[in-house]
């Protein structure tokens, strides 16, 4: 198959999950090579196939020579363009440009909740939650979050944020897993929207390969 992505632990890899799900979602094949995190030989085995030493980073070995692609929403934007027919982003092009910016902050924000609700698909903590929204960073983290979610449902009347599931979409699943595991209660129009973004077959591929998974790495 002309691509495949490298993943870390679908446990733990908020990183890795975005691009997959976007991937999955478009209806692109691409085969997949997981790598364990935090293990010793973790860093030379990601570097094998990525420049960064870090997940994800898609290879396509296509008709036009061998491309490394590194960066979850570089992959995403070369697959859209490369692979799916641009169908990963909104049609129109304000809703487009809405999206981008989504998965923009996204991609680049949020470090208080990234830094105290950690990616862990398999575990419940709520009071470790609970201690965390009690942080006024984590709390603007979670408003923001919850701001930019109804905002965006409201414009394009759903199912997905901005219409159909897209790329924004996709960067923001991890943020409903962490919801879940931390105990972060939505309204419910976000709830709605998380539950739909939780219940994606493919979501429910890549929670069931998780729970499947036997590393444990703590607070990753």
């Amino acid at each position: 198959m002309a691509l495949t992505l490298v993943i870390g632990n679908k446990n733990y890899s908020s990183w890795s999950l975005r691009p997959w799900l976007a991937m999955k979602m478009a209806g692109v094949a691409f085969d997949e090579v997981r790598i364990s995190l935090d293990q010793p030989d973790t860093k030379a085995n990601i570097l094998r196939h990525s420049p960064t030493g870090r997940v994800p980073c898609l290879l396509d070995t296509g008709p036009q020579g061998p491309l490394t692609v590194w960066d979850s929403l570089a992959i995403c934007e070369y697959v859209n363009e490369a692979h799916a027919g641009q169908r990963m982003w909104p049609a129109g092009g304000a809703a487009r440009a809405r999206a981008r910016s989504a998965a923009a902050e996204m991609h680049s924000g949020f470090a208080p909740l990234r830094q105290n609700m950690s990616m862990d698909i398999r575990a419940r903590k709520l009071d470790q939650g609970a201690a965390a929204m009690k942080r006024d960073d984590v709390a603007a983290d979670i408003a923001r979050i919850g701001a930019l979610w109804s905002e965006a449902l409201a414009a394009s009347n759903g199912p997905f944020l901005f219409g159909g599931f897209s790329i924004a979409d996709a960067f923001f699943a991890p943020v409903a897993m962490r919801f879940i595991t931390y105990g972060v209660e939505l309204a419910p129009p976000l709830a709605a929207y998380r539950d739909r973004i939780v219940g994606l077959d493919p979501m429910q591929q890549w929670i069931a390969a998780a729970s499947a998974e036997i590393e444990d790495l703590g607070d990753h």
